[in-house]
C-alpha cells in the first residue's frame, strides 16, 4: 500500500536528523516555477495572500529569494515538517528498516514540490495547496499541478505494487489528486473522539492521529491495508459498525 500525507506549516529546522540517507525531489523544475512566480510578490502582497503576519511574510519573501534547484545542503522533508501530523509520526525515534518503509510507503503532498518522498531533501518554504496563487497554468495550485500528482502516484503504485492507497491527508491536499486516474482504491481513514456526549472530529486530534498511524504502519511494516484495522494507539480502535468499505472509522471513548 502507499499513505498520502499533508506537509506542515511550521518547519523544525535545528533537531538533528537521524537519518544519514538522502533524495532528490522529482518536480524541482516545476517548484522553480513558482518560485519564480512567489518572487514577484512583496511581503505585504505574501501575507495579503497568504493572510500571513507581516513578520512570517517577510520571512517567506527571503525563502523565496535564497530559494535555488540545487538541493546538496536541503534538508529532508521528514525531519523538517513540524506540526500535529508530524508530532504523531515522530520519525526521528524509529529505526532504520522503519525509516527505509516510510521512503518506500509515505508520500507527502506539497503546493511548491508536488509530491516528496520522506528522505527528499527541501528548502524551506510557505504555500499551502489552497493558495489562490496565479501561475502559467491557471488560478490556483490544483491548476498549476495538474495531473502530475496523480500521475507521479500512480508511478509509486506501480513500483510498490500497492493494492491501496491510504489516504491521511487533508481535504486540502488531497484535493492536488484525481482518484478517478487512481490505478487503486483509495482508504480513508476518519479519527472521531468522544465529546460532549457524541463522537466527532476534533482537528488537532485527527491530525496527530494520522501521523500516528504513519508511524503504526512503518513499524509494522505494514503492506496489507486490512492490517491498519489493528491500529489501537492512544486509544483508538477501528468501529466496523460505522465504517464503510472505504472510509475507515477509529474512535475512542476518552473525555477531551
Amino acid at each position: 500500500m502507499l499513505i498520502v500525507l499533508s506537509p506542515a506549516k511550521s518547519l523544525d529546522l535545528e533537531s538533528p536528523s537521524p537519518a544519514a540517507e538522502h533524495t532528490t525531489p522529482e518536480f524541482i523544475p516545476r517548484a522553480a516555477q513558482l518560485i519564480e512566480v512567489l518572487r514577484g510578490y512583496s511581503p505585504a502582497a505574501i501575507a495579503e495572500l497568504m493572510d500571513l503576519s507581516d513578520k512570517l511574510a517577510v520571512l517567506n519573501v527571503s525563502r523565496y529569494a535564497h530559494w535555488n534547484e540545487d538541493h546538496a545542503e536541503a534538508r529532508q522533508a521528514v525531519m523538517s515538517f513540524d506540526g500535529d501530523v508530524y508530532a504523531g509520526l515522530d520519525a526521528r525515534t524509529l529505526g532504520q528498516p522503519a525509516i527505509d518503509y516510510l521512503q518506500r510507503h509515505v508520500r507527502i503532498l506539497s503546493g511548491l514540490y508536488g509530491l516528496l518522498r520522506p528522505l527528499d531533501r527541501m528548502h524551506p518554504y510557505r504555500l499551502e495547496m489552497g493558495t489562490r496563487l496565479k501561475n502559467p497554468h491557471g488560478a490556483s495550485l490544483y491548476a498549476f499541478w495538474g495531473d502530475s500528482v496523480t500521475e507521479a502516484i500512480n508511478r509509486q503504485l506501480a513500483a510498490t505494487k500497492a493494492a491501496a492507497l491510504v489516504n491521511l491527508a487533508s481535504e486540502e491536499y488531497f484535493k492536488s489528486v484525481r482518484p478517478k486516474l487512481l490505478e487503486a482504491p483509495v482508504i480513508n481513514p476518519v479519527f472521531e473522539d468522544w465529546k460532549n456526549g457524541k463522537y466527532k472530529i476534533i482537528s488537532f486530534f485527527a491530525k496527530r492521529a494520522r501521523g500516528l498511524m504513519a508511524h503504526y504502519a512503518a513499524e509494522h511494516a505494514i503492506t496489507d491495508p486490512e492490517a491498519l484495522k489493528g491500529f489501537d494507539v492512544d486509544g483508538y480502535a477501528f468501529d466496523d459498525a460505522v465504517s464503510t468499505e472505504r472510509n475507515w472509522v477509529f474512535r475512542r471513548r476518552v473525555e477531551v
